[in-house]
């Protein structure tokens, strides 16, 4: 299930008419949940960059594009190995500042997930 991201402003992110004050990820069956930034901060002392640990965390067996709100001034990159994760795993991968990524995300089709950084 697909849902309709309704936009973002610094610090949150609204889908399907639910406000969200924390990054999210969306798997393949359309579940949000809260990113697990953690796992990159505990690697980068950043959660700007996102770690292979987080990638897998991240990816669903399937997933064919990854769409990646990169915050909104586009400060969040993946590091070396996420980015190879995902190319190894058959899954394009598309950053874009967050506002920008939610268009994509709202007209994308077929097997997507998604990753949205609120801030920076």
């Amino acid at each position: 299930m697909h849902q309709i991201i309704n936009g973002t402003q610094f610090g949150n992110i609204t889908i399907a008419g639910e406000l969200y004050q924390h990054d999210v990820v969306i798997n393949l069956q359309g579940q949000i949940n809260k990113r697990k930034k953690k796992l990159s901060k505990m690697r980068y002392g950043t959660s700007h960059i996102v770690s292979l640990e987080e990638a897998k965390q991240i990816y669903s067996t399937g997933a064919e594009l990854l769409i990646v709100g990169t915050g909104q001034n586009g400060l969040l990159k993946l590091s070396d190995d996420a980015e190879a994760f995902f190319r190894k795993n058959g899954c394009q991968v598309e950053l874009q500042p967050t506002p920008r990524a939610i268009v994509t995300w709202n007209t994308a089709e077929g097997a997507v997930i998604g990753l949205f950084h609120v801030t920076c």
